[in-house]
């Protein structure tokens, strides 16, 4: 079963930028499975935010989202990252990472993922 971790979340002024980093924290290797990143805002269901390849190679991103956070994994370090930038107030959120139940991105159904950090909260305020 895998432990992952997510660091990184903090307070951050509108404009801004962080890095969440998504690393796995059992001694299990990350590179042969999909991790997507989600978020759950005050009062609103959980969404998926973006998810990456086993490799790599493919990308998704939820709309919202687009042209402004960026994800990408160093399989040598085991970690995933997303890269947020031109962060506005409606990014604020809990932000999860979650390992998928294969090697590619078909979606955001909470069900094709099999194993969930506990988050790291995002505020995005003046």
């Amino acid at each position: 079963q895998f432990e992952v971790v997510e660091s990184g979340g903090g307070l951050v002024q509108p404009g801004g930028s962080l890095r969440l980093s998504c690393t796995e924290a059992s001694g299990f290797t990350l590179e042969y499975d999909a991790i997507g990143w989600f978020r759950q805002a005050p009062g609103k269901e959980r969404e998926g935010v973006s998810c990456i390849s086993s490799s790599g190679a493919s990308t998704n991103y939820e709309d919202s989202v687009k042209g402004r956070f960026t994800i990408s994994r160093d399989n040598a370090k085991n970690t995933v990252y997303l890269q947020m930038n031109s962060l506005k107030p409606e990014d604020t959120a809990v932000y999860y990472c979650a390992v998928a139940r294969g090697s590619y991105c078909i979606g955001y159904v909470e069900a094709d993922f099999g194993s969930w950090g506990q988050g790291t909260q995002v505020t995005v305020s003046s």
